[in-house]
């Protein structure tokens, strides 16, 4: 239906990566680095390609669904109380995340401001987990979320879930949710709308179904039965019929699936994988520092052979495993209803208790772009973060020890800051437990590495190499922000500014 940019290596590309191959042999005998021939192993060894997005599918963000779905991100109609928008907690400036510890959704006093300074009528987030970037949600093939609560059964590789059966909230574990829709990315799309602390609201649809919700967004934007009138402007019948090619009305055309597959679409043309390091795989030996090449070094190299061990779960392409694996970053927050403030991980999907405070491996692709760091947004610099892998403990007592959330920039302001969550600290101490116990039966890959200052600086900086240019740059950025004068379909879009009122 859509014009779609395919990433397939053609024979042409395999005959390219062999002349690499031998460009990089030819270019270790001729005054290249000692660290480029080491890296050379790696690179083969590791079968990486320097293209995480070759042979997938996706969209061009100027196709007609995918500006469709640009329309509905940045729209607050679909928040129940017309106060969120998906963009509110995904926005392409803010590393295609909202640069918080816990995402502020409803209620907030400006639903325009982004960022730092966000707050709402209570001055307390209430999300229980950090918000992860959106950016590159195409390259996913296992899972969505932390816990991957929307799960392809099949897991096949470079499909985005497109081939098996999805498994989301609205099935049983491992039961195949026959409405989740046609990848990872649609599937996901459904569930922020039906959350009272991301954008439902406790008073839109209170005590309704996932589909009852979703049926009366759908209603709203086609302004029919239950969502007739309430929307002052509304043109997004015609945006409907355009992205669709369809002269249909809107109670066939605006539903919710519809809905979803065009803010999917929107999320998976955001594809952000041209960094210095992929550069560098496919044959650029300048497109990375020496510092940067010691850090690759150390990533790639196992710690039993000096390395930091990085790639058994931050492996491949994508950088990461898709697995879930315990690594003990400090638990706070509202958590996610497992007593206590706890926020048992895994778990929660799979019911066993060897999951416990197991999250997804994130994927590294733009990582400097996306702090705070972790499930609860608790590290706020990649140093904090590798710090944590060479020593859990030392790491999780100094984050305490310097005040816990309390010191994170989104608490600061905060009356009574130190009396939220009384049980972080036991809870941070039962998953460092869980790890201890896990590394007593080699159960887990997660080893800490022997590092010191200089190699953490090295591995930071390689880190850095992994951000996509335009990921960074605002005007790159732009054709994934509508124009701040638009005010979309409904005269209802979210035009983010920071604090100070800068447009983002």
């Amino acid at each position: 239906m859509n014009k779609k940019r395919n990433y397939t290596t053609s024979p042409s590309s395999y005959l390219g990566i062999t002349l690499i191959s031998i460009m990089l042999v030819f270019q270790a005998g001729c005054g290249s680095s000692t660290s480029d021939t080491e890296l050379d192993v790696i690179i083969l060894d590791q079968n990486l390609t320097g293209n995480p997005a070759s042979e997938r599918d996706l969209p061009d963000i100027s196709d007609p669904v995918a500006q469709l779905g640009m329309a509905l991100f940045y729209s607050k109609s679909l928040g129940g109380a017309m106060d969120a928008a998906c963009v509110t907690c995904h926005h392409p400036g803010l590393g295609g995340g909202d640069g918080l510890s816990f995402p502020v959704g409803v209620d907030s006093l400006d639903p325009d401001v982004l960022g730092l300074g966000r707050t709402n009528s209570a001055n307390l987030p209430i999300v229980p987990r950090n918000a992860p970037s959106v950016f590159n949600a195409g390259l996913w093939d296992s899972g969505l979320f932390f816990d991957s609560r929307v799960e392809s059964l099949g897991k096949e590789n470079k499909a985005n879930g497109a081939v098996s059966p999805i498994r989301t909230p609205d099935s049983d574990f491992l039961i195949a949710d026959v409405n989740a829709g046609e990848n990872l990315v649609m599937a996901q799309s459904k569930f922020p709308v039906t959350s009272s602390e991301e954008m439902k609201t406790e008073d839109f649809e209170n005590g309704s179904t996932n589909d009852v919700i979703r049926d009366h967004l759908a209603a709203r934007l086609g302004d029919y039965g239950v969502g007739e009138g309430e929307l002052s402007t509304n043109a997004w019948l015609e945006e409907f019929q355009t992205a669709f090619v369809s002269s249909e009305g809107a109670e066939v055309l605006v539903t919710f699936d519809n809905i979803a597959y065009a803010l999917g679409e929107f999320e998976r043309s955001m594809v952000f994988v041209d960094t210095p390091w992929h550069q560098y795989v496919n044959g650029d030996l300048l497109a990375i520092s020496e510092d940067q090449k010691q850090g690759a070094i150390l990533f790639f190299t196992p710690v039993n052979e000096g390395g930091a061990g990085c790639s058994g779960c931050h492996r491949g392409d994508v950088f990461s495993d898709e697995q879930h694996h315990v690594i003990a970053f400090p638990q706070i927050g509202v958590g996610k209803g497992d007593g206590n403030n706890d926020d048992f991980g895994r778990e929660r999907e799979t019911g066993n208790p060897a999951d416990r405070y197991h999250f997804r491996t994130a994927s590294l692709l733009n990582v400097a772009l996306t702090a705070p760091y972790g499930h609860a947004g608790t590290y706020q610099t990649l140093e904090e973060v590798v710090r944590h892998y060479v020593n859990p403990v030392a790491s999780v007592n100094a984050f305490f020890d310097r005040g816990g959330w309390c010191q994170l920039p989104q608490y600061q302001s905060i009356g009574n800051c130190e009396t939220l969550y009384p049980d972080s600290i036991a809870n941070s101490r039962l998953a460092l437990q869980k790890l201890g116990q896990e590394r007593q039966v080699m159960a887990t890959p997660f080893i800490s590495p022997a590092l010191n200052d200089i190699q953490i600086a090295q591995l930071v900086s390689f880190l850095e190499s992994l951000t996509d240019d335009c990921a960074g740059d605002r005007e790159c950025l732009s054709g994934w922000v509508p124009g701040a004068g638009d005010n979309g379909p409904d005269e209802n879009q979210l035009n983010a500014v920071d604090v100070e009122g800068n447009v983002l």
